[in-house]
């Protein structure tokens, strides 16, 4: 049973009112796994002890001068259709709530799980993150 919505409301606005796109259901991910470029997939969840980092950590990254193409989320626990699609992308990775993958073309390229997101800060995950940006997603010149 999906958790309540007035719940994840807070939680789900800390990215889309930075213009991450919420995909509510496995038509939704589909659809932005076909666009070409890079899409950065941000699995969230209410676990305040990775999640609480990764949101911020997200939005600080997303202000780095290189970006994926598109930005996306989901909510594991809340948009369960969506959630699962999602992670049927992310080959070879178990389930991780919560995580961030950056695909190109609909590949993976690049996967943060939540043991690389819990324990660390929000300038740590934004960090990683456009180290990620810088190789993964510059356009060629």
């Amino acid at each position: 049973m999906p958790y309540d919505p007035m719940l994840v409301k807070p939680m789900k606005e800390e990215l889309t009112s930075i213009g991450v796109k919420e995909l509510l259901s496995a038509a939704d991910v589909d659809d932005a796994m076909k666009l070409p470029g890079t899409t950065m997939v941000v699995v969230n969840s209410v676990c305040g002890c990775a999640a609480g980092g990764a949101r911020p950590g997200v939005a600080m990254a997303l202000k780095h001068d290189t970006t994926p193409d598109q930005v996306v989320t989901v909510f594991a626990g809340q948009d369960l259709e969506a959630t699962e699609r999602a992670r049927s992308y992310f080959t070879g990775q178990p389930p991780s709530s919560p995580s961030i993958a950056i695909m190109r073309d609909g590949e993976l390229v690049a996967f943060m799980p939540r043991h690389h997101i819990e324990g660390r800060t929000p300038e740590m995950i934004a960090s990683a993150l456009t180290n990620a940006f810088d190789e993964l997603c510059a356009k060629a010149s």
